[in-house]
């Protein structure tokens, strides 16, 4: 007669066996993205994101102790890193591939489930999560602009005027306006022209 309770651990070895430290923390974090991609802030359960995960509640709320604490800590882990912006010879060259990281950071699974989190959360909650885009993307991507520009003016196709805030926040500026009121999702031909038809015009160095 076959041992019914041998078969069943055979079959499922506990969680501990299967996943610790930080491979488990990285599955639950990953699980809550996937619940905040599917049913949203509202329907994100803690339960939830620990089946989606394969582990016990108690091994989320240990790390998390609160849906809050989990979510901020998904989001921030699942953005795309912006820490270097590699010089491809132009401001040109340079500040449309820095663009198009920044673009897929705003559309990257992450970036979706914060602006889903920020639509559903009350002023309070949402401002919590504002602060994850603001340090995850928002500050990084203005500093590597300003790197950009700053290099551009020492390669010399900047002018040496063109390191104000306002021009800094042309790019963040036009592609949050045209992200939130016009639906645009910034495919690379849109980045292009905004490069071409603004950013250039405007930084490059006078000829009179």
């Amino acid at each position: 007669m076959v041992n019914s309770r041998w078969t069943a651990a055979a079959g499922t070895p506990p969680v501990s066996l299967r996943r610790r430290g930080p491979v488990l923390e990285r599955a639950i974090l990953d699980a809550a993205l996937e619940q905040l991609s599917t049913v949203g802030w509202s329907g994100l359960t803690m339960e939830g994101v620990a089946a989606g995960a394969q582990t016990g509640k108690a091994a989320v709320y240990r790390r998390w102790p609160s849906k809050g604490d989990l979510v901020a800590d998904a989001l921030q882990a699942g953005l795309p890193t912006l820490d270097v912006a590699a010089d491809h010879g132009s401001i040109r060259e340079d500040l449309f591939q820095l663009c198009l990281r920044v673009r897929d950071a705003m559309y990257s699974r992450s970036g979706f489930a914060l602006r889903s989190v920020l639509y559903e959360c009350d002023i309070a909650t949402a401002e919590r999560f504002h602060g994850v885009i603001v340090r995850g993307v928002v500050e990084p991507s203005n500093r590597l602009i300003r790197e950009v520009v700053r290099r551009g003016v020492t390669r010399g196709d900047v002018r040496p005027d063109a390191t104000g805030d306002l021009v800094f926040d042309v790019i963040p500026g036009l592609m949050m306006y045209r992200s939130k009121v016009c639906g645009s999702e910034w495919p690379d031909g849109d980045i292009a022209d905004m490069i071409d038809q603004v950013m250039v015009p405007l930084l490059r160095p006078s000829t009179g």
